[in-house]
C-alpha cells in the first residue's frame, strides 16, 4: 500500500484532526480525583466509539479503578501494540491558567501555533497522533496497515494501580511482537528520538526516632541524642567526594556505556551549560568524569527529595525533636535489583544508628530499569522513518525519568517497547497552560504513518 496518499490525506485533514483532539480534551478525565470518575468513563467510551469507526474491534474493560480501552485489528506483518493513556493530571492551581483548561484552543505564539489545554501533550495529543495515522490509512486504503492492538489506560497519572493485574490477566491477548509507547518527546525540541533505555526507580521514606517527646534544647541539648543530627549524618554519607553512592552493593549490575552509544550521544552535542543555566546552575554535580548525558541517562543516582523534623514554623523554637524524617529516591540502571538495594540501604541506615535511636522505613515503589534490544529490525525501520519525516537523523536516546509501562511490558508480556513521542520541553505538562505544538501533532501523525508503512 502506497504511503504518499496517506501523507497527503493527513495534511488535508489536519483541521479536522485538531477538532477531534479538542473533543477528547474537553472531557475532564482526571484519574486522581474520585469526583471525575464519570468523566474517565466518558473518555473511555469516546475512544471506544472512535476506534470502532476505524474498523477496530474495540471495548471498554472494567478494572477496580478506571477502565482500560483495548482495540484490535487483523492484518499481515508483525503484530504491533500501541500504548497511551487517556487520563490527565488535576488542573490546580486553576487561577494560573489563562483560559479554562478543558476548553482547548488553538493559539498563535512566537514559536508557532499550539493546542492549549489539559492533556494536550500528556497524553491525549500524543495518543491521538497514532489514531489519526490509522484514520488516514483507513481513509485512503480501506484497511489498516497490519495487525494492530491499541491499549489505552485510564490510571497512568494516579500510579496505575490496576495495570499489572490487568496485564497478567490479559497477557495472551495483549502480547505482540513489539510495543509502541507515545509518552515522550523530541530531543532538544528538534531531533526525533527513540528512547532505548529508562532508569528504574526506588523510593524510601525514613523516620529516625530518639527521645519519647520533643525536648527543650537548653535543658537536654548535649546530653540527649538529636534524631535530626543522626539523620543528616546518615544522609551526608550516601555520597563520597567523587559523587559515587556508598550503599553497599549499589553498583552491582551497572554497565559501562558502549563505545558506539557513547559516540552517538556525543554527536548530539548536548549543551549541559545551557541545560543547567536555565535553572540557575553552572556545574555538573554527579559522578566525576562522566559526561552530562551519562549522568542523566545511564548512571544511577541517589537523591534526597525531602527532609523535615523539629520546629519549622515562623519564628524560633529551641526544640530538640523526637523524630526526623527524609524521603530518598534512587534512579536505577542496567540490572540493578531494586529489592536487594532496598534491603542494603535499610541495613546501612540501621548500622549507623547510635544508641537510643531506631529507624522506621516506608517503601514508595520499586521498579527496575528498562533496556531495549535495538537489534530488532523494527528499531532501524522506525528510526529511518522518523529521519525521513523530520529531515534530521533520528537518535537513540536514554531517559533519566522512569516510565514503568515499558518495564511492565518486558516483565509481564516478554515484549520490547519503542518509546517515540513528539512533545517539547516547554509543553508544561502537569502545569497550568499545558500545550502541544500543532507542528508536533501534525508531524507526529505523519511520523506514525511512515513507521506503520515501514513496519508493515
Amino acid at each position: 500500500m502506497s504511503l504518499d496518499p496517506v501523507l497527503a490525506r493527513i495534511d488535508a485533514d489536519l483541521p479536522q484532526a485538531i477538532a477531534r483532539l479538542q473533543t477528547l480534551l474537553r472531557i475532564p478525565s482526571i484519574s486522581t480525583d474520585p469526583a471525575y470518575k464519570g468523566d474517565c468513563d466518558a473518555a473511555a467510551d469516546h475512544l471506544v466509539a472512535d476506534l470502532s469507526e476505524l474498523g477496530f474491534t474495540a471495548s471498554k474493560r472494567p478494572t477496580p479503578g478506571h477502565p482500560m480501552v483495548v482495540a484490535h485489528t487483523d492484518g499481515a506483518g508483525p503484530h504491533i501494540l500501541f500504548y497511551g493513556h487517556y487520563d490527565v493530571q488535576p488542573v490546580d492551581p486553576l487561577d494560573l491558567w489563562d483560559n479554562d483548561p478543558f476548553d482547548p484552543q488553538v493559539e498563535d505564539t512566537p514559536k508557532g501555533q499550539v493546542i492549549r489545554g489539559r492533556g494536550s501533550s500528556d497524553d491525549k495529543g500524543q495518543l491521538m497522533t497514532f489514531i489519526e495515522a490509522c484514520r488516514a490509512w483507513k481513509a485512503e486504503h480501506g484497511t489498516l496497515p497490519g495487525k494492530i492492538t491499541i491499549f489505552l489506560e485510564g490510571e497512568e497519572e494516579s500510579g496505575s494501580p490496576s495495570l499489572i493485574p490487568f496485564l497478567k490477566e490479559n497477557a495472551e491477548e495483549l502480547k505482540a511482537d513489539i510495543a509502541l509507547i507515545c509518552d515522550t518527546g523530541l530531543f532538544a525540541d528538534k531531533v526525533p528520538a527513540i528512547v532505548t533505555q529508562l532508569r528504574g526507580l526506588l523510593g524510601e521514606e525514613i523516620t529516625i526516632k530518639g527521645p519519647s517527646k520533643d525536648l527543650h534544647s537548653g535543658m537536654f541539648g548535649g546530653a540527649a541524642i538529636n534524631p535530626v543530627r543522626v539523620l543528616t549524618r546518615i544522609l551526608a554519607s550516601l555520597h563520597d567526594d567523587e559523587g559515587r553512592i556508598t550503599v553497599p552493593g549499589f553498583y552491582d549490575g551497572v554497565p559501562e556505556l558502549s563505545n558506539s552509544l557513547r559516540a552517538s550521544w556525543e554527536n548530539l552535542r548536548f549543551d549541559h551549560e545551557g541545560f543547567l543555566g536555565d535553572v540557575g546552575l553552572t556545574t555538573l554535580a554527579g559522578e566525576k568524569g562522566r559526561m552530562a548525558l551519562e549522568q542523566l541517562w545511564s548512571r544511577p543516582t541517589c537523591e534526597i527529595n525531602g527532609i523535615w523534623g523539629g520546629y519549622t514554623g515562623e519564628g524560633f523554637k529551641t526544640v530538640l525533636p523526637a523524630e526526623a524524617h527524609a524521603k530518598v529516591s534512587f534512579r536505577l540502571v542496567g540490572s540493578q535489583d531494586p529489592h536487594k538495594l532496598r534491603e542494603s540501604f535499610r541495613k546501612m541506615v540501621s548500622d549507623m544508628l547510635p544508641p537510643d535511636c531506631t529507624a522506621e522505613f516506608k517503601a514508595h515503589g520499586a521498579g527496575p530499569a528498562g533496556h531495549m534490544d535495538t537489534s530488532s529490525p523494527a528499531f532501524e525501520q522506525a528510526r529511518s522513518a522518523l529521519s525521513d519525516e523530520w529531515g534530521v537523523e533520528a537518535a537513540y536516546v536514554g531517559c533519566g525519568g522512569s516510565i514503568p509501562i515499558a518495564g511492565y511490558f518486558k516483565t509481564y508480556l516478554d515484549m520490547d517497547a519503542m518509546l517515540i513521542g513528539f512533545g517539547r520541553d516547554d509543553d508544561q505538562i502537569h502545569s497550568p497552560n499545558e500545550k502541544y505544538d500543532v507542528e508536533s501533532f501534525h508531524k507526529g501523525i505523519r511520523s506514525w504513518a511512515r513507521i506503520l508503512a515501514a513496519m508493515s
